[in-house]
């Protein structure tokens, strides 16, 4: 009762807000909280938790709802924490290159904030995610291959234990070896381990000049070998993207393209004109001996936005394959000298259980993503799915990959972790996890299978 005097309006109950809240683009099904918290500052954030660990609820952190493996499901009910409204900028040191922000600064607001600054936030999964939900997931995306991901690009944070208590970890000086890395201890941890209430984020100089195109090739094997001898070469390629022809297929009928329907690579340069001219260049004559067709290149930047709008639209675009349908992405990141095997051995596994699923990669770095296209109510398309999926996983950790290159283990992957990473290390994340979280409030149910 105190808790919701102190929130007001915003201590929500009613069923139509507690579903809202149980939605979210993952394919594990909805799981309704028994209230939503929306906290305004840390104060109130430690206020909620401290409430919830007298009354032994559950405190799910929610961002923008777009994690992918359930991993913001509130499975326990309790209190999701609605971290929407903690959405100042707080500090950009344009000259030290960071910015501070509360972790419901969105990645496309920040950019909005930067641009006067000449500098940006390169992080781009494609929704318009929370910067504390892409801390919390360790997200990556499209530019991962230059500019790295959440966990090169995270230098501290403040978080709220399980207890309250408030901490800061890490600094804003470019490196440190002052004790345990604690930052990246909570980077990827799901919000498991702690609350992030805040960030110091690294930026990066907005190129002079960037130069984007879409690139068929005759087979899949050529373009993935093209993204190797381009990474060997050195070239300082920003974004390569793969898109196999069923991927295509479904971002020509949804974005209004006319791409051929071939193994594709949609790649982008940043730098000087005459740099990323060169690049280009030097690329393009790499894959021209690995069955390349025209490099089509789009110097126009309004083409440019079409064409990263069709990739970041692949999800919407491919439910639209299917009338009424839902999707299910999976992920797994590979060693790049085993991507076509490990992308060859998803075809197959999709041609033999015969469901419609295509795949897009961050090719640079060996990471892919499966979208099956379901339709809900055919239970027998899930179990196959599910095949495939588990495939896809023992082929990926058979190469020395991962289960998941980037959308987090959340509910659908805890078997996997284990499989990736032996009983033993999984044990070991279980004590820390004990350790900072005794009651198991925190985002229960998450990357651990419960005993």
């Amino acid at each position: 009762q105190a808790l919701g005097g102190r929130l007001g309006a915003r201590w929500l109950t009613t069923p139509a807000t507690r579903r809202r809240y149980g939605e979210s683009e993952s394919h594990h099904g909805g799981h309704l909280p028994d209230r939503v918290a929306q906290p305004i500052d840390i104060a109130e954030v430690q206020a909620v938790v401290r409430a919830a660990g007298q009354a032994g609820a559950a405190v799910t952190a929610f961002g923008a709802g777009t994690s992918l493996e359930g991993n913001a499901a509130a499975i326990a009910g309790g209190v999701a924490l609605d971290l929407s409204s903690m959405n100042r900028i707080v500090e950009v040191r344009a000259e030290d290159l960071l910015a501070v922000v509360e972790p419901g600064v969105t990645r496309r607001q920040l950019d909005r904030e930067l641009r006067a600054t000449g500098l940006f936030f390169p992080i781009d999964p494609g929704a318009d995610a929370t910067l504390g939900g892409m801390i919390a997931t360790r997200a990556s995306g499209t530019n991962a291959v230059r500019y790295g991901t959440m966990r090169e690009n995270t230098l501290a944070l403040d978080v709220v234990l399980a207890d309250g208590t408030l901490i800061r970890t890490g600094s804003r000086a470019p490196k440190s070896s002052a004790g345990y890395d604690l930052t990246h201890l909570f980077v990827g941890s799901e919000g498991t381990l702690g609350i992030v209430v805040g960030a110091t984020v690294r930026l990066h100089g907005r190129p002079e000049a960037v130069l984007s195109g879409s690139w068929p090739f005759a087979t899949l094997a050529g373009a993935v070998d093209t993204v190797i001898a381009t990474i060997q070469c050195g070239v300082p390629i920003a974004r390569i993207e793969l898109l196999d022809p069923a991927a295509i297929r479904a971002c020509n009928g949804y974005a209004k393209l006319d791409l051929p329907e071939q193994p594709t690579l949609f790649v982008e340069f940043h730098g000087s004109p005459a740099a990323i001219a060169e690049q280009a260049e030097l690329v393009g004559a790499i894959g021209a001996d690995l069955g390349g067709g025209t490099l089509d290149i789009a110097g126009d930047p309004d083409r440019q936005r079409t064409l990263w709008r069709a990739r970041h639209d692949a999800l919407p675009a491919a439910r639209a394959l299917v009338p009424g349908a839902v999707v299910w992405v999976t992920d797994v990141c590979v060693p790049i000298s085993r991507l076509a095997e490990a992308i060859g051995h998803a075809h197959d596994a999709i041609a033999r259980e015969r469901l419609v699923a295509p795949i897009l990669g961050h090719v640079g770095d060996g990471n892919f993503h499966i979208f099956f296209v379901l339709d809900p109510g055919d239970s027998a398309a899930f179990a196959r799915a599910s095949r495939i999926n588990d495939a896809v996983v023992a082929q990926a950790l058979a190469v020395g990959g991962t289960c998941t290159g980037e959308h987090g283990i959340g509910l659908g992957k805890r078997e996997a972790l284990i499989a990736e990473h032996g009983p033993e290390a999984v044990a070991l994340m279980r004590r820390l996890k004990d350790m900072l979280d005794p009651g198991k409030l925190l985002n229960p149910g998450k990357i651990f299978i419960p005993k």
